[in-house]
């Protein structure tokens, strides 16, 4: 079988659906959902940018999960497991985000790099060695966040999706952490009450049913297994590395999709504290801003 046919099992060998939102703490500003849910498209900075966009690729070919065995109700999620084989595409020694022009672009201005910290649950002094901790790739399907942007001193969080080919930062059970186009930290969707409208930028291959949220690995995750789409190559990647370890390597073997079935998910009842960032792996094994949203129970895409 030709490597390119196995993109859409290498990602849906880990789909998981009924996923539950959790409540994201933010920062300053930010409130669960609304109803509202913001497209950004992957080479757009989009509103309230936290930085200058230090994003160095947003070209990642899309991949596809595999279809559910039931019709999802109004307040269904898809999520696929941040581990999973070709969840995430890059090129290879090249990272699909400038860590070290953000962390600049963060410390010459201390208002905003405070911040993007009481987002990222760290303390200021604290931000280059998370920045560092993150692995950088590129969505290779149009995911579900919350987004935050950075607005009157404070960060102001709404809930986004982020096309496919998006370059973020990634932490160590493979979720999300931060936007390269504008710099803006990240955090999992919140829960919303009804099917939210639809804003901000539009792109032909968007289909509400095909987005997704990342759910954290179980485990801490050393290596990265990516896709490569310019040369039709799979990447090893290390955990916390910016593309200078990367190994070719071969996809699993025996990619199946699973049966999959959808159900309701519920919001939890309480915040879950913040992750504390692991050390780098060593190698060994536009139109107008969104709307603030305001209240949120059961989650929709």
């Amino acid at each position: 079988m030709p490597r390119i046919a196995l993109l859409a099992t290498a990602v849906v060998a880990a789909v998981i659906l009924g996923l539950v939102f959790s409540r994201s703490d933010g920062g300053s500003g930010s409130k669960s959902g609304n109803g509202e849910v913001f497209l950004q498209a992957a080479a757009k900075t989009g509103p309230d940018p936290f930085t200058e966009s230090t994003a160095t690729d947003s070209s990642a070919a899309p991949a596809s999960a595999s279809p559910a065995t039931e019709s999802p109700s109004g307040n269904a999620v898809r999520g696929v497991d941040g581990s999973a084989t070709g969840l995430y595409g890059g090129t290879r020694n090249v990272a699909s985000c400038d860590v070290e022009r953000q962390i600049k672009a963060l410390q010459a201005n201390p208002p905003v790099n405070q911040a993007f910290a009481s987002v990222a649950g760290v303390q200021p002094s604290g931000v280059p060695a998370y920045l560092r901790s993150l692995t950088p790739v590129q969505l290779r399907m149009d995911t579900r966040v919350t987004n935050h942007g950075y607005r009157d001193g404070h960060a102001t969080g709404y809930q986004a999706v982020l096309q496919s080919g998006t370059a973020v930062l990634v932490d160590d059970r493979g979720v999300p952490r931060v936007r390269c186009a504008c710099g803006n930290p990240l955090t999992p969707p919140v829960a919303q009450q009804s099917t939210p409208k639809r804003t901000g930028d539009t792109w032909s291959s968007y289909r509400s049913s095909n987005v997704v949220v990342v759910a954290p690995s179980v485990t801490v995750i050393n290596v990265f297994v990516i896709y490569d789409h310019d040369s039709d190559d799979w990447i090893a990647r290390h955990r916390g590395d910016t593309g200078h370890k990367d190994k070719p390597t071969e996809p699993p073997a025996n990619l199946v999709s699973p049966s999959a079935s959808v159900t309701t998910p519920t919001a939890p009842s309480s915040l879950p504290p913040s992750p504390e960032p692991s050390a780098p792996d060593s190698g060994t094994t536009e139109d107008e801003g969104p709307s603030a949203d305001t209240s949120g129970s059961q989650p929709s895409l």
